[in-house]
């Protein structure tokens, strides 16, 4: 391609509204262009680097037995209400009405779709296990898009499908994926871990994500470094510290001006916060049936404890969670800063699992300026719902080892799911085994974003000057430079690396030799090779790589070996990448 020709340009500063390294250079780099909130255009550069992506992921699909089918963007809501998804799912959901006035569903995945393809294809445990997958649009309308494209509204996801006869089909089909998953981001030339993950609204029994830790990621791990686990801090556990064994003791009631905080409670009456129980307030939106309610949930945990609005959403089979208002929090009993579970009227009261354990907090009175002391529970309140719905930190205990546990924060760039039968029984999706019984067809979902991979890559490698592609993704793996006087020679070898298959850009703009070489670092080709009367000269070419600072002087007549040979070795250098990975469901 000759530069002369693109369509896109670069550009010498990043628009106003970009945060991270990756958006800045990507439409810096003419990779990408914003169409509006979350949703770009991918420009012929970017293109070509996505496609590369795309076949990468292909290839180890193909390579563990998928097919690749083509599913549509556009779907009938009535496959979504027979998952009852139509009514679990907010507003992220694209939602319209066709010119028959029939409610569709704008694909935010494709379970629904691939259950129904099922109860019209497979009929016998003869035909399974299948692998299918596909890439294809997606939207969801994220309230919050940042960061380029690691957090958009509209976007390209492989999506893959395993379907079994049972739990052990799918634990062969999930392990191939979580081996898959790593080649491909390894082939990418993308350090990721794997981790044990919420199932949100996918649903099933296990699922893990693919984090690339990096400080820009949104995502918050815990992990110890001693025992090796690692989970997402929407579902982490770990080991609490247990509450000192003492005698229940009388309910007193004592004045607490001012002490509307845990810390400032604690502070003055003189107590751990540990010895406190810390309220939260929130209304979540429930499905009963196919009506949405509301109620009104009053969560407690002990006082050196945060409460996790994801184990909170899952304990309470809610769709949605928001915060209390004060006039609901004053509705139900409660007073805000000194709000208690004692004596409230239609509130759903949900306590983490150590507040049993517990004896003799200090907890509000629901009345301005007063506490109770020694507030025990099971004596003075109960809960519909007791479980695990605090968060782990920094410094808890690990469930596993029972050390400290650090965190880091990483972007998930890929997810494995067990979705059992939970959508195949919703649709009727079945087989007839070998006796000639029925049954719900097992199924496993696998998604990866094309975009949120490549911000990721970019995110990797780039310096100062600009991206730094590894050679697996670079949408071209020679950048030719031509300055005064090397026009024929430059396009000479630009021909003949052509005809051997290497994919070459041939700066052969009218511009100042300053300008070419900061766009070449820009653009961040990975091999750059100057060609000049100079270098003419002396019969040479030069030669450079993107990551590196040296530059070599090559004999004319060997510089398409060279280039040849070079690529051939940072391809094989990124292979050497791929390996075995441990896999420990546990984890």
């Amino acid at each position: 391609m000759r530069m002369s020709n693109f369509f896109s340009q670069t550009l010498r500063e990043a628009p106003a509204d970009a945060e991270v390294v990756s958006h800045k250079l990507l439409v810096r780099a003419g990779f990408i262009r914003q169409l509006g909130a979350g949703i770009y255009t991918l420009m012929p550069l970017g293109k070509r680097s996505i496609d590369k992506l795309e076949d990468i992921m292909r290839d180890e699909m193909n390579s563990i037995g998928g097919q690749e089918i083509y599913m549509p963007v556009v779907h009938p809501a009535d496959l979504w209400k027979e998952t009852n998804r139509w009514y679990e799912i907010g507003d992220e959901m694209g939602r319209f009405y066709d010119k028959n006035n029939r409610d569709m569903v704008l694909a935010l995945t494709h379970e629904e779709v691939v259950a129904d393809l099922v109860r019209k294809e497979v009929q016998s445990y003869r035909q399974l296990p299948r692998l299918i997958y596909h890439i294809q649009t997606k939207w969801r309308d994220d309230p919050r898009p940042r960061a380029g494209l690691i957090r958009v509204r509209e976007f390209t996801m492989k999506d893959s499908y395993s379907l079994d006869i049972d739990e052990a089909g799918l634990d062969k089909q999930y392990r191939a994926h979580y081996q898959a998953y790593f080649n491909i981001f390894n082939r990418c030339d993308l350090p990721t871990v794997a981790v044990k993950s919420d199932v949100g609204m996918m649903g099933g029994s296990l699922a893990h994500e693919y984090m690339y830790l990096t400080a820009v990621g949104e995502d918050t791990l815990l992990f110890s470094e001693t025992c090796g686990y690692m989970a997402n801090r929407q579902i982490a556990t770990f080991q609490k510290p247990a509450a000192e064994k003492e005698k229940v003791k009388p309910i007193e009631k004592v004045a607490t001006p001012g002490a509307k905080t845990i810390d400032d409670l604690a502070k003055f009456l003189d107590v751990p916060t540990s010895k406190t129980a810390k309220a939260v307030f929130m209304v979540a939106k429930i499905t009963e049936g196919q009506d949405e309610v509301e109620k009104f949930i009053f969560a407690i945990v002990r006082g050196d404890m945060e409460v996790n609005e994801t184990k909170l959403v899952n304990a309470l089979k809610a769709k949605e969670l928001r915060p209390a208002l004060d006039e609901e929090i004053i509705a139900v009993g409660a007073v805000p800063g000194y709000a208690s579970p004692i004596g409230l009227k239609d509130a759903l009261v949900v306590v983490d699992d150590a507040i049993p354990d517990s004896p003799n907090l200090v907890a509000g009175a629901n009345e301005d300026g007063y506490h109770f002391r020694n507030v025990n529970y099971g004596r003075d309140y109960e809960a519909e719902i007791v479980a695990d719905i605090a968060a782990a930190q920094e410094g808890d205990l690990c469930p596993n080892c029972g050390e400290p546990m650090s965190v880091s924060r990483g972007v998930e760039v890929g997810n494995i799911f067990k979705l059992g039968t939970r959508y195949t029984e919703a649709l009727g999706s079945n087989y007839l085994d070998k006796d000639g019984k029925s049954k719900p067809v097992v199924m496993g979902s696998y998604g990866i974003g094309s975009g949120r991979l490549l911000a990721c890559v970019a995110e990797e490698h780039n310096d100062e000057n600009g991206l730094i592609w590894p050679m697996s993704v670079a949408p071209y793996h020679v950048h030719i430079v031509i300055l005064r006087g090397g026009e024929e020679a430059a396009k000479k070898i630009y021909s003949e690396l052509k005809v051997d298959g290497i994919e070459v850009i041939l700066d052969d703009r009218d511009e100042s030799p300053g300008v070419k070489f900061k766009d070449a670092d820009l653009l961040g080709i990975p091999i750059r090779l100057t060609v000049s009367e100079r270098s003419l000269k002396e019969n040479s070419v030069e030669f450079k790589l993107r990551r590196e600072d040296e530059r070599k002087s090559i004999p004319l007549e060997k510089i398409i070996e060279i280039v040849k040979k070079t690529k051939n070795e940072l391809v094989e250098e990124i292979s050497q990448k791929v390996s075995v990975m441990p896999y420990d469901v546990a984890n």
